[in-house]
């Protein structure tokens, strides 16, 4: 007997009962309806089982954003399993050790990884369902996405069934009716944030194969959409590009968030799309969305991230650090119990970010702590970066920080120290990096150096002082 409770399987087969008929989800030229969606799920949960597939296993996905990977999504959490999509962009080394810690039952990719299984080839089995599905609890973890940490080791920041029905609840609930078009990536949280509370609503995801404006412009114009998020490097993309061309008339929301989102590029979204409104959306991957900023804040408050979303208890440390509490918080980082102690503290999940509030309530992130970069809408540990380049043979020392960059948020800068008798350029460098890391880590702009900041008693690399000693004179 399935156990009750909030679980991802009752989901889909309640959208596939409710609306059988009606599109679930789009990318390019394919699209599945719910009742699709539902069928290839209990095919594909028979050939997991049949393949030893458990409640507690891990399904690895290591693949480009397809429609395929939201039926295994499906089908694994029906096993009370955990799905853990990986970057497609990774290299080799970055998505063994990745694989290597979560120690995945299955490996599936697309065409274009080799060594592994392709999902064509393993849905094409046919395996008889067992004679009863495995109990589920809502407090399995249902996915495990891995996001950079100061350590310079991405972290797994697992999300039960229950906090992702929670969410799309939450999502679902403050969204206008209609298809929603996705510029995410599967392997990024945000690529499944619109899931689930489109799918309590019997409404479609539509996604697009990369955050590309004219992928984005089609996706919208194709299927009609109400809803649009695109970050603030993607917003300017689609409003350089021939927009006037589609036919957007059916949006309703065109909103951003994820780095910040000048005043400048605010207004260009309204006078494009006046029709629309607007919001900002502040939030992560550990605790989904901490704080927004309605349509009719934003032009009196510009750069504040807004007020704590519903739910939400937010507060300031004596050192600045924002924190906040929430139902929808994660379960914690994969096999890292020093990693998520850190993170939180009596519930309390400290962001890692410094903030500050104003008489009304308004919250405004004003740096962090922590070192992450965040670039595109990535976000980038450097120390994983300063490792690579400190395997230079020209250089005697190395490290990066970011710099701040209207269209990318902030962009990665290498300061480096030449061994004696040896020139370096960027193209060099980024040559360099090719091996090891994704092109989003690759350093954009070269600073040389006669030798970088370090503390006096552990040799840490003192980046806010690199960052000081190229920045512009005010």
């Amino acid at each position: 007997m399935r156990q009750p409770g909030l679980l991802i399987d009752g989901l889909v087969t309640a959208a596939a009962r409710r609306y059988p008929n009606a599109k679930a989800a789009a990318l390019g030229d394919r699209q599945m309806t719910f009742a699709e969606v539902a069928e290839a799920r209990d095919r594909l949960a028979a050939n997991l089982w049949a393949h030893g597939v458990r409640r507690g296993d891990r399904v690895a996905w290591w693949a480009k954003t397809s429609l395929e990977v939201l039926v295994l999504y499906c089908a694994v959490t029906k096993l009370g399993a955990t799905l853990v999509p990986l970057n497609p962009n990774y290299t080799d080394a970055e998505g063994a050790r990745v694989i290597e810690r979560t120690e995945p039952a299955l490996i599936l990719t697309d065409d274009g990884r080799v060594g592994h299984v392709t999902f064509a080839e393993f849905a094409a089995r046919s395996a008889p369902a067992p004679e009863a599905w495995p109990e589920v609890d809502e407090t399995d973890i249902s996915i495990i996405f891995f996001t950079s940490g100061t350590t310079g080791e991405p972290k797994g920041c697992m999300l039960s069934q229950r906090t992702q029905i929670l969410r799309g609840m939450q999502r679902s609930s403050n969204w206008p009716v209609g298809p929603h078009v996705c510029m995410f990536p599967q392997f990024h949280m945000a690529g499944w944030a619109p899931l689930l509370g489109c799918w309590m609503a019997g409404e479609p995801v539509i996604y697009v194969h990369r955050a590309d404006a004219t992928d984005i412009l089609e996706a919208a114009s194709r299927h009609k959409a109400t809803r649009l998020y695109c970050i603030p490097a993607v917003w300017r993309r689609v409003l350089e590009a021939d927009w006037r061309s589609y036919d957007l008339s059916s949006l309703k929301e065109a909103n951003s968030g994820t780095s910040v989102t000048p005043p400048d590029l605010l207004q260009a979204i309204h006078e494009a799309l006046p029709h629309t409104t607007t919001a900002i959306v502040y939030g992560s991957t550990e605790i989904e969305r901490v704080c927004g900023l309605g349509p009719q804040e934003i032009g009196r408050k510009p750069f504040s991230v807004g007020t704590p979303a519903n739910g939400v208890q937010v507060r300031i440390d004596e050192n600045g650090e924002l924190w906040a509490r929430s139902p929808l918080l994660f379960s914690g980082y994969f096999r890292d119990e020093a990693a998520t102690a850190a993170a939180v503290v009596d519930g309390w999940y400290r962001t890692g970010e410094i903030a500050e509030c104003d008489e009304e309530g308004y919250y405004y992130i004003v740096g962090r702590n922590k070192d992450l970069i965040r670039t595109g809408g990535e976000t980038v540990a450097p120390v994983e970066i300063d490792l690579v380049l400190q395997k230079h043979p020209a250089l005697a020392d190395a490290a990066v920080a970011g710099l701040p960059d209207p269209t990318w948020g902030e962009i990665i800068a290498a300061f480096v120290v030449p061994r004696p008798g040896h020139d370096v350029d960027l193209e060099g460098i980024r040559e360099h990096c090719a091996a090891e890391l994704s092109s989003f880590k690759h350093p954009r702009r070269l600073y040389i150096m006669p030798s970088l900041p370090r503390t006096g008693s552990t040799q840490q690399i003192q980046r806010r002082l690199l960052i000081q000693s190229v920045a512009e004179p005010t």
